[in-house]
């Protein structure tokens, strides 16, 4: 069933690029900045793939990239903005952030202050709930934009390109044939890695907690 399910996730992560090109990874990076944690390593590294193909243009994925997350960190923003930490805490499991993942971003915010988006938009996971304590704060709004389109951009197009310089090794190195005809498996991977990482932080944290 889990096998089924992440294999699912990986063919709508790719289908979505695919099938709508910009567009598909605009909407799922504005998925993945407001909350819902679809990870960048596996969207981009993808894209970056497409770039080698000739499908995409490197400059192009970063900055449709970066425009995905300016509007999903939008709308993180405003939720922790407009309702601040008692909203989030409320609605915050439906997009599968932890009590514990808010503390974590909230205190890494109120640490480091404004320069937390710029270096929090280059680190996984963090990248994905780092707009909620920024709204919390009511960080400037002209600065919090600033800082998630240089994090962004730098952290987007890294990615792709170490997707597209995969890509090109391809036809020099015969042992990344097999890999990328069956690229689909290095995605359901990754998916799956993010699955048992979520089991483990937030079902089997919660469980221990219970016990003691």
């Amino acid at each position: 069933m889990v096998e089924k399910l992440i294999a699912l996730l990986a063919e709508l992560v790719k289908g979505t690029i695919d099938a709508g090109g910009y567009s598909g990874l605009i909407a799922l990076l504005t998925l993945n900045s407001s909350g819902i944690p679809i990870p960048s390593e596996v969207i981009l590294p993808f894209s970056g793939y497409l770039v080698f193909q000739g499908r995409f243009n490197l400059l192009l994925v970063a900055t449709m990239g970066t425009i995905g997350c300016n509007l999903g960190s939008a709308i993180a923003y405003w939720i922790g903005a407009k309702g601040g930490r008692p909203l989030v805490e409320r609605y915050g499991k439906w997009v599968l952030m932890s009590h514990h993942d808010l503390d974590r971003m909230s205190d890494f915010f109120s640490r480091f202050g404004s320069i937390t988006i710029l270096v929090g938009r280059m680190l996984p996971i963090v990248q994905t709930y780092v707009a909620f304590p920024a709204g919390i704060a009511r960080m400037p709004r002209l600065r919090f934009h600033i800082y998630t389109t240089l994090g962004s951009w730098i952290w987007y197009f890294c990615l792709a390109w170490v997707g597209m310089k995969l890509g090109a090794a391809w036809d020099t190195d015969p042992r990344l044939h097999e890999w990328f005809h069956r690229f689909h498996l290095v995605v359901t991977a990754v998916l799956a890695a993010g699955v048992l990482w979520f089991v483990w932080s937030h079902v089997i944290r919660a469980r221990t907690r219970n016990a003691a």
